[in-house]
């Protein structure tokens, strides 16, 4: 019998589902493998009766725990679908702000209504996770090949290894050189505004080093840099990333900065580690 599957949304923009939902061709050679009995932007029907399930954005609430905690119980296999599942993603900008200050400038005079936490969490800080699927939105084709390898009884082929490895596979001028070797890289900075502070400079620096690999390296491939959605490799060569950041000028607290806006929840669990 095929495997029964199923997508949930908690805090997310449901991105990562639309992608599926867009493999137009490719979903119907899916639908060979694997039935589906959950996936609200497709069907309307709704199972309780699941084998494998797909969990989309990050875990907020107690509400979002125990519903959570109820579908790992049903499922054989629990997948985090995308950035917010899987590290924590974009939800967690607000992790190293002030949640009072955050509720009252999203929803101002509702602020009090809003029974959150004041860090959003990553799927597997609440339940465990089998299988992660990274990425702002995720990869089809690597959704497809984790599918694939579930049905077959495989281990998904996920690499660990970072950005810069598939950038010089496809022969891109690294961005750090781009910009310039002399350290000088200050005619590229631009102001920008960091939720909850005031503005800052950043410079064009980019987080290939330390962000793992899997999208083919297509954010600096079209021209601009990594901005670490797929979240921190499994080792990080932090000394060799330090070195760079020397060489061009850039400091630590400005990588920081940029390291914020997926790998709020991540930095969490290095400072408890």
């Amino acid at each position: 019998m095929k495997p029964k599957v199923a997508f949930f949304d908690f805090a997310g923009c449901e991105g990562d589902q639309l992608q599926v939902a867009n493999l137009e061709e490719k979903l119907l050679d899916l639908l060979e493998l694997v039935e589906v009995v959950n996936f609200r932007e497709v069907i309307s029907q709704k199972s309780d009766d699941y084998d494998i399930a797909f969990i989309e954005g990050s875990i907020a609430s107690d509400h979002d725990a125990e519903r959570l905690e109820g579908i790992r119980e049903n499922a054989d296999v629990l997948v985090a679908l995308g950035s917010c599942a899987a590290i924590g993603g974009i939800n967690s900008i607000r992790n190293s702000q002030d949640p009072q200050k955050v509720k009252d400038r999203v929803y101002g005079e509702d602020a009090d209504k809003i029974e959150a936490w004041d860090k959003a969490k990553a799927v597997d800080a609440v339940v465990d996770v089998d299988h992660y699927i990274y990425g702002c939105p995720i990869d089809q084709d690597e959704f497809v090949h984790v599918v694939e390898s579930l049905v077959q009884g495989k281990e998904p082929n996920i690499p660990t290894y970072p950005v810069c490895v598939e950038c010089k596979m496809n022969e891109n001028v690294c961005v750090f050189a781009r910009n310039g070797g002399d350290g000088n890289v200050s005619s590229a900075r631009r102001e920008v505004q960091v939720p909850g502070s005031q503005k800052v400079e950043q410079g064009p620096f980019c987080l290939g080093p330390v962000t793992r690999a899997g999208c083919d390296s297509k954010c600096v491939n079209e021209g601009t840099t990594c901005w670490g959605c797929r979240g921190l490799v499994d080792n990080p060569n932090q000394n060799a990333h330090k070195k760079v950041l020397d060489k061009y000028g850039l400091t630590v607290e400005e990588v920081i900065n940029k390291f914020n806006l997926y790998f709020g929840w991540q930095q969490e669990e290095r400072k408890d580690e």
